[in-house]
């Protein structure tokens, strides 16, 4: 698929009822914190925005992820997309424009935004980050912000749309044992909020993308 073919379905399947918390959900660790839900806006959460940006890339159309720096307060190490909290008075679609400049070097004046996708509410920061899919007809050239970013990673589309690049992990948290799904995009392990955020997207494409089954369960 060309980035045009792309963005053509893309901005056609926008038009319909987006997939929401039920492909979200698909992608969030087990057992979920108790309370949660991805489409819970609560009153004392803070408003973010990120960045689903589509490019012309080796692979063919791909999506720039970050890794941020192991010395970061929060989420150090991960991989995220270019995202951020938004300002008073300012758009969730001008905050993740501004998040990718800031983060990554882009112009926001050569970024088409297509649309929003669901709101997702990560509860460990208290966040609830309105994702936004665009285009950008060239290649970037990307400038990581050297205090956040320790790489940028360049995720083809394919990647994110195949199901074998879908496994599950598990880790410890708050004592409790967590399986968790994720993408493996050349060998960096896409999770949590950031793997809901790319499930949604990937579920525009097959409504039943997902993860595959457990091998293993409970807290064993």
């Amino acid at each position: 698929m060309t980035l045009d073919e792309l963005e053509a379905t893309v901005r056609a399947r926008l038009q319909r009822p987006l997939p929401g918390a039920a492909a979200q959900w698909r992608f969030a660790p087990t057992p979920a914190l108790k309370g949660w839900s991805p489409d819970l806006v609560p009153e004392t959460a803070r408003r973010a925005a990120a960045l689903i940006l589509l490019y012309p890339g080796a692979d063919g159309p791909s999506l720039p992820l970050t890794e941020r720096r192991s010395d970061l307060p929060h989420h150090p190490g991960q991989i995220s997309l270019p995202s951020g909290a938004i300002d008073p008075g300012e758009s969730a679609e001008a905050a993740a424009l501004r998040e990718a400049e800031e983060e990554i070097g882009i112009d926001p004046a050569r970024v088409r935004v297509i649309g929003p996708l669901s709101s997702l509410w990560v509860v460990v920061s208290n966040f609830v980050v309105e994702p936004f899919v665009a285009v950008h007809d060239g290649k970037p050239e990307f400038r990581p912000e050297p205090r956040e970013v320790e790489t940028v990673i360049e995720a083809p589309v394919r990647t994110i749309l195949d199901p074998a690049t879908l496994q599950w992990s598990r880790q410890s948290r708050l004592g409790i044992v967590v399986d968790y799904p994720h993408f493996d995009v050349g060998g960096h392990l896409v999770w949590g909020a950031t793997a809901m955020m790319l499930g949604e997207f990937a579920a525009l494409f097959d409504s039943d993308h997902s993860p595959p089954l457990r091998t293993f369960g409970g807290n064993e």
